[in-house]
């Protein structure tokens, strides 16, 4: 693959059939939506972008010239495509906590909603992240694509947003980069200091890791399972357990959240008591184990509420978003629309 992307003329020269040459472009797929989907923070706006990235790579083809190699020209459309989304959008997509104070446990906080441009959309790990690879660059991606970094990520300019992700995500040098964005060396390492200190003020650590750990770690998906165990069981006790003293709870497309174990153990028994009786269906979402909650169906089996992405330190829960959109996102995550 590698041979066939540095020497493309030769293979325009010779015939490349128009379906050879899709299966080329469809081998970055996945890490072209990972890209995207940092620089945008919508599911399916990086979807679009990609789409567009390779429909603009098909169609001038033929103008490639070949001096860099087929993956690195793909991600300079796919910059160009994601820049020109950001430079038309509404406005960033943020995450609860950004917007404003945590709230009360009572029902009248759910009076805001925001539309789905406004929050950092859920991703399936594996639509975003390659496979089995060096396993300090696979834990630097999953770090990449958690809910609170990608929400980080959106309050750099396009460009500062950009230059962090190739340079300290995807490993790419400070000149191959520069490359890429038509500007010089000092350039991209000025935008990656700046973009650092950024995140510094942006991103507090709420998970407590000082290093990223190997992907998933023993201790996450244990601590997946008996946080469902508990929630099924809906006791209280054992979630308290489970979670951190300063653990939050928030449900896009509302704008509430909650803060603390008191707080969220009185959401879950007073507005929240529709959730007893649920089941749970693990998945990967965003680098970090997650599940699917299906309610009860008053007329049998259990119907989608939510994907449930569980933020932790390693060994408490230190968030719980629960994304409400279950049309949209329980078909993206190949779920089904109900339990029996």
């Amino acid at each position: 693959m590698a041979q066939t992307a540095s020497h493309p003329r030769q293979s325009t020269d010779e015939g490349l059939a128009a379906d050879e040459l899709s299966a080329q472009l469809e081998v970055y797929r996945r890490e072209l939506t990972g890209y995207c989907y940092r620089l945008l923070g919508g599911a399916f706006d990086a979807d679009d972008a990609v789409q567009e990235t390779l429909l603009r790579a098909w169609r001038s083809y033929e103008r490639f010239e070949g001096r860099s190699s087929l993956r690195t020209w793909l991600y300079r459309i796919a910059t160009n495509v994601c820049f020109d989304q950001l430079g038309s959008s509404r406005a960033k997509r943020e995450r609860p906590m950004g917007l404003g104070a945590a709230v009360d446990p009572v029902e009248e906080s759910l009076a805001t909603v925001l539309p789905e441009y406004a929050w950092v959309e859920p991703v399936p790990t594996d639509h975003v992240l390659p496979g089995a690879s060096d396993p300090a660059d696979t834990a630097v991606a999953r770090e990449s694509v958690r809910l609170a970094f990608v929400a980080a990520l959106q309050h750099l300019p396009a460009k500062q947003r950009a230059v962090l992700i190739l340079r300290e995500v995807l490993r790419w040098p400070a000149a191959e980069v520069a490359t890429l964005l038509d500007t010089s060396v000092a350039s991209v390492n000025s935008a990656l200091q700046r973009a650092r200190a950024t995140l510094a003020d942006k991103a507090p650590d709420r998970s407590g890791a000082s290093e990223p750990t190997t992907p998933p770690s023993a201790d996450e998906s244990e601590l997946l399972e008996r946080y469902v165990t508990a929630f099924e069981r809906y006791d209280m006790k054992a979630l308290a357990n489970l979670l951190r003293e300063d653990a939050v709870m928030n449900m896009p497309p509302y704008a509430m959240w909650l803060e603390g174990i008191d707080n969220i153990q009185a959401w879950l028994t007073g507005p929240g008591y529709g959730c007893e009786g649920s089941r749970c269906v693990p998945i990967h979402v965003n680098g970090t184990p997650g599940f699917a909650q299906y309610r009860p169906d008053p007329k049998g089996g259990h119907f989608p509420w939510g994907i449930v992405v569980l933020e932790n330190d390693g060994k408490h829960v230190t968030g719980i978003t629960t994304f409400l959109d279950t049309e949209k996102w329980f078909s993206r995550f190949g779920l089904p629309d109900h339990l029996d």
